[in-house]
């Protein structure tokens, strides 16, 4: 196959690029810095730095996962526009530009998250569940969707894979926690109450591996793993991993202070069940937490 990849460079990205490679596919990376691809996705992945560059290339598939990170920063008037454009104008410009090919590739993998749903409170959400509470993030999520879905109209086939928290050791959130929880600061969000769905990044990479080649699926996949946890357990047992206690909670307020309405992403959550994503016959192979952070170890 030939398969493009926008974030290309990002912790997903990287992964599905040297998964592809050693299958013996042919990848192509588009980037804002195409003079790193080769160090960060393998030394056979061919950089781009404009989509133009791959006129005269037959596509087989494409998997987009741009877009910037949403919890780095505070949610500033520029910051949600660079979070929008980052997503929404970019998936809108590569729709823009497979609309002009004429062979179109046979399918688009869209990146999107779980906070597609909102907070669910203690509802049960499946990848058939509607939105539970609008906010900032629901809506970049469902614009981001929404753009993806406009390859339909070009005869494509278009997945919508909604990700929970990613646990790896290469980085994202957990390069974040990990040092507050060795040193014995860790600790619950708010009343620790609030689910936090969750995937290891094998069965991320995995996932979407299954979707490309799963020639029947459509739509959207929750890539979570089948046993989320509540706030506070998932505080517990990072703590255990490093053999700390993790007993230093974060108070809602001091949240809510520090990182305005983006302390939602902390204090919401989302009871996620994978149904569609099972249905197809994917098997997650990490569905123990505690299992699952052994292994980065």
């Amino acid at each position: 196959m030939r398969i493009l990849i926008t974030g290309g460079t990002g912790l997903i990205g990287r992964n599905l690029c040297r998964l592809w490679l050693a299958q013996g596919h042919e990848v192509y990376v588009w980037s804002r810095t195409p003079e790193r691809v080769k160090d960060l996705c393998g030394e056979a992945v061919h950089p781009i730095s404009e989509l133009k560059e791959l006129n005269a290339v037959q596509l087989d598939a494409v998997i987009n996962l741009a877009g910037a990170p949403i919890a780095d920063r505070p949610w500033t008037q520029a910051r949600r526009t660079l979070l929008r454009d980052s997503r929404i104008a970019l998936t809108e410009h590569l729709v823009s530009w497979l609309a002009s090919l004429e062979y179109k590739p046979e399918v688009l993998i869209s990146g999107s998250a779980v906070g597609w749903y909102g907070d669910g409170g203690e509802q049960v959400l499946t990848e058939s569940s509607a939105i539970q509470q609008p906010d900032f993030a629901t809506q970049l999520c469902a614009d981001w969707e929404h753009a993806a879905q406009a390859a339909e109209s070009l005869g494509m086939r278009v997945v919508l894979v909604r990700t929970g928290l990613v646990l790896t050791s290469q980085g994202g959130f957990l390069a974040r926690l990990l040092p507050l929880f060795r040193l014995g600061l860790g600790g619950k969000q708010g009343s620790g109450q609030q689910w936090m769905p969750w995937v290891h990044l094998h069965d991320e990479v995995a996932l979407i591996d299954h979707l490309l080649h799963h020639t029947e699926a459509h739509g959207p996949y929750n890539a979570c793993a089948p046993q989320p946890v509540r706030n506070q357990v998932f505080a517990k047992t990072l703590g255990q991993h490093v053999r700390r206690p993790a007993i230093m909670a974060a108070p809602a307020f001091v949240l809510k202070l520090l990182l305005g309405e983006m302390a939602g992403l902390l204090l919401g959550g989302q009871h996620i069940q994978a149904e569609r994503t099972q249905a197809i016959g994917f098997e997650f192979k990490y569905k123990d937490l505690a299992c699952a952070l052994a292994e980065l170890s």
